[in-house]
């Protein structure tokens, strides 16, 4: 069953230096109150693997947590480049940044066969593509039963995931809705996993029909974090503060401006801060 745990003790016992890590969400129920965590924790020499890293890995890199990135597409969502992510892979700063870059498919593909236990992924992609030139882990194989040439991606085998979702159950039990993307199969594919909630009900309750829920004996770790996911959204509840990927791209341009940022906004602060975004009952208390 699933331990409940403060977010620090859930980061401490979840993600580990030198880990190939995801901390993973499509457009909503990205896990910034983990990753902010992360970085008050100073975890160092991390793998980060996304399928479409945007503000939250520009904050891991640019405080020296990351020494690769694994993904499929990079940026500030209808703003621009990521500048901490750029500075560290085409200078150095804070530390070198080693890529590898697949496509969405080959990504998704890679968590699927990660979760499934499985060696590598197969797909019909990259066919007239560039990147196999400049990955070397983008292979081919010949289907034994039509001869067809299939390429073929590594699974995506990962010792930590951290997702975020709208509730757990007091069993361990966690539910997400809305746009799902590899969050199921990230965890799957995880040694060990950390789940950040905005809340815990007794029920799960009525469920849309793309609702996913992963059972207990899935996840390591559960932490109540009501506001987790912001700047990103959590369906239903609350929106896309869309003014600040805006003035992100100002923050993130200067070393000493986005170090200052850092500092005010994360390393003095704790979990706590993401409470003002989250939705409040009719009680007036967060629900």
């Amino acid at each position: 069953m699933a331990k409940f745990l403060p977010l620090s003790a859930g980061v401490e016992e979840v993600v580990r230096d030198s880990d190939k890590v995801a901390f993973e969400g499509f457009t909503h129920l990205i896990p910034y109150a983990a990753g902010h965590e992360t970085v008050r924790q100073s975890r160092k020499d991390l793998t980060l693997v996304r399928m479409t890293p945007d503000l939250l890995y520009d904050q891991l890199i640019g405080m020296g947590a990351a020494r690769k990135i694994v993904f499929s597409w990079g940026g500030n969502p209808g703003v621009g480049s990521l500048h901490r992510f750029r500075d560290a892979y085409e200078h150095g700063w804070p530390q070198p940044l080693e890529i590898e870059e697949h496509s969405h498919a080959a990504m998704a593909n890679a968590y699927e066969a990660g979760a499934a236990g499985l060696p590598f992924a197969v797909l019909r992609g990259y066919r007239g593509a560039e990147l196999p030139r400049v990955n070397p882990t983008i292979k081919s194989v010949t289907c034994p039963y039509t001869g067809e040439v299939l390429a073929t991606v590594p699974a995506m085998q990962l010792d930590s995931a951290v997702i975020h979702a709208q509730k757990a159950d007091r069993a361990g039990n966690v539910m997400l809705d809305g746009i799902i993307g590899v969050q199921k199969e990230a965890v799957l594919a995880a040694k060990r996993s950390l789940v950040t909630v905005e809340e815990i009900v007794d029920d799960l309750g009525p469920r849309s029909l793309n609702a996913c829920v992963l059972p207990h004996w899935t996840i390591t770790a559960i932490s109540l974090v009501p506001g987790g996911a912001h700047p990103s959204y959590a369906q239903g509840l609350y929106k896309r503060d869309n003014a600040f990927y805006e003035v992100w791209d100002e923050i993130a341009r200067d070393r000493d401006g986005f170090k200052a940022w850092m500092d005010a906004n994360v390393l003095q602060k704790g979990p706590e801060a993401f409470a003002i975004h989250a939705r409040k009952s009719s009680t007036g208390r967060v629900a």
